[in-house]
């Protein structure tokens, strides 16, 4: 092992205090569901926000964002950097709508937009597919990496790092519910940053003779472009056309879902409003794409002077089972090298994120199978009472589950291209259907049936042909025979009725040319679904602030980078963008409709 005595106190320490919130959120969680899962509806912008991206920030993302970089260089980053224009759209067109729909999950969205018995059958669906399968995977690709940094810098095995870790987050998780997870993630994420950041700094100054020093060295050199060279035809493809021109409205991904979705439209429903819901996504997206990669960046980058390869790092972990030796190790490898104090906090801070996500992931699974699929089917009179057991009951199960998964996959960009191969081609739908009455519920199934059934695929043409193209082939192929097939189906069957039509657009009030057949069919019989000061759409002035939201964080990111890289000229320049960016949202976000 080794952490010494203050290594580990500042470890138990931080179990402490996580312990402390979780009992002492405990005192209202056990009244009721909506204390439970959606801690009464009343919070404020700034927990949600921070609440988000400690979230997205587990233990597992460092680690991806190294192997990116050692393999891709940090022009690889755009497979994620891409979701900030989905993010974007959910700040301002989205945010705003969930926030109205006033559902207890976004599952129950379903019945209040679809009708007939597809409508109750697909949110069931939903919670059994998103709640259970998709979150144990995605809880599963965390744990990895938790393993991976206890195998270094520990020495345990995974067995008894998961069960050791899985024990703690269940308990804090079940006992306090959403209002202990938010509190606890904003204690984690504040730890989480000041480790990444701190183990930038020294291993910068240990491992390098500067960061000058270390950008002039040829191994790191050519790793550097912020975009992908472009006499590189299929780097530019993949790693920057794709990402930007398809995959952030097609696919859908946990944390970045088209139209908003899963835990971050969880956050969004328990805002006290409107302009809650809207700040706290818009300080999620600044905080995940512009602030917090830069310092796994460079540690990604000094990683490659001291592992270049993956053999470098099987010497330097012989007794590691090679199943986890990839290029993502790199980064609990490097942290390895820390003073000790510092690393008994960055051990902590690296739980943290582990915690945080896992976590939320469990509240906004149980959340699923108990408001969509216990109380809607199994026990529509179950009390107050027995709808919090059930959430804790099903919190421990789905833990269970996540542990023995997470057992079999090997990286964490393995299981993130599994979960953008499985959602290619469904994110479209989840932007649509908010704007346009002819999605169906037979439209959603359809989308998520064929794009699973192609992953699969693809899974298969390996294992028994030994055909395995590109990233960038599967997800175009996955979202091309997705689109076409729910296209088709949603022309092939009918829409919902009209009442569940009119009801849901006087509840959401979308407006738009998607809903003018409705609109004008109501006015015909007498009723008027658009108010007078509804009659102009908002939406395109959203689009407009999504973009400048857009330009604004880019430029931040790029601003912050250049500077770093010593090129201050540029790095001003993007600044400069950037207040622009700024200064002219503002203007155009007054605009936006807002109750």
């Amino acid at each position: 092992m080794n952490l010494n005595i203050t290594d580990w106190t500042i470890v138990i320490l931080f179990f402490i205090i996580l312990i402390t919130i979780g009992i002492w959120s405990s005192r209202n969680a056990g009244k009721s569901y909506n204390e439970f899962f959606l801690s009464g509806r009343n919070m404020p912008w700034w927990l949600l926000g921070i609440s988000m991206v400690a979230t997205t920030f587990s233990c597992d993302t460092p680690n991806l964002v190294t192997d990116i970089v050692r393999q891709n260089g940090v022009a690889g980053n755009w497979v994620w950097w891409a979701f900030l224009l989905t993010g974007m759209l959910t700040v301002f067109v989205y945010a705003k709508l969930w926030n109205r729909s006033k559902v207890m999950t976004d599952l129950e969205f379903y019945e209040i937009r679809y009708s007939g018995k597809m409508a109750a059958f697909l949110r069931g669906f939903r919670a059994i597919y998103l709640g259970a399968f998709f979150n144990i995977m995605v809880i599963a690709s965390v744990s990895i990496a938790l393993i991976k940094i206890s195998g270094v810098m520990l020495g345990w095995s995974p067995a008894t790092t998961l069960i050791i870790a899985a024990v703690i987050v269940v308990f804090y998780s079940a006992l306090g519910g959403l209002r202990s997870i938010l509190f606890t993630d904003f204690f984690q994420f504040s730890l989480a940053m000041i480790g990444a950041i701190g183990a930038a700094i020294i291993l910068t100054k240990t491992e390098t003779a500067g960061l000058s020093s270390l950008f002039a060295d040829p191994v790191v050199a050519d790793k550097l472009s912020l975009i992908p060279n472009l006499s590189n035809t299929d780097m530019v493809v993949s790693l920057l056309v794709i990402p930007i021109a398809v995959q952030w409205w097609s696919v859908w991904y946990p944390g970045a879902e088209p139209g908003g979705g899963g835990y971050i439209a969880q956050r969004m429903l328990s805002a006290k409003n409107e302009k809650n819901a809207m700040w706290a996504t818009l300080l999620f997206n600044f905080f995940h794409y512009a602030i917090r990669p830069w310092p796994w960046i460079i540690v990604g980058l000094i990683s490659l002077t001291v592992f270049p390869d993956i053999a470098s790092l099987q010497q330097a972990f012989p007794d590691m089972n090679p199943q986890y030796i990839h290029h993502d190790l790199a980064y609990p490898a490097m942290l390895q090298k820390l003073p000790h104090g510092f690393l008994g906090l960055v051990v902590a801070s690296l739980i943290a994120a582990f915690m945080s996500t896992t976590a939320s992931q469990l509240n906004w699974g149980s959340s699923y199978i108990v408001n969509d699929f216990y109380v809607r089917f199994l026990n529509p009179n179950a009390t107050q009472k027995q709808q919090v057991f059930t959430g804790r009951l099903t919190t421990v199960i789905l833990m269970i589950f996540a542990v023995l998964f997470a057992l079999i996959l090997e990286n964490a960009l393995q299981a993130f291209n599994i979960l953008l191969q499985i959602g290619a081609g469904t994110g479209m739908i989840y932007i649509l259907r908010w704007f346009w009455w002819r999605i169906n519920a037979f439209t959603e199934l359809a989308g998520m049936i064929v794009s699973f059934m192609v992953a699969i695929a693809f899974v298969v043409l390996k294992k028994f042909y030994g055909y395995d193209p590109s990233e960038t082939f599967k997800i175009i192929t996955g979202v091309g025979i997705t689109t076409v097939a729910w296209l088709l189906v949603t022309y092939l069957t009918k829409p919902a009725d009209d009442k569940t039509l009119r009801s849901f657009y006087q509840r959401i009030r979308p407006g738009g040319p998607g809903w003018k057949k409705v609109v004008d069919k109501a006015r015909l019989e007498g009723l008027e679904l658009q108010k007078a000061s509804e009659l102009k759409w908002d939406v395109p002035t959203g689009i407009l602030c999504m973009m400048l939201g857009a330009a604004s964080i880019y430029s931040t990111l790029f601003a912050i980078g250049e500077f770093i890289y010593g090129n201050i000229p540029l790095s001003l320049m993007f600044a400069t963008i950037s207040i622009l960016s700024v200064y002219l949202l503002t203007k155009y976000w007054q605009k936006l409709r807002m109750d």
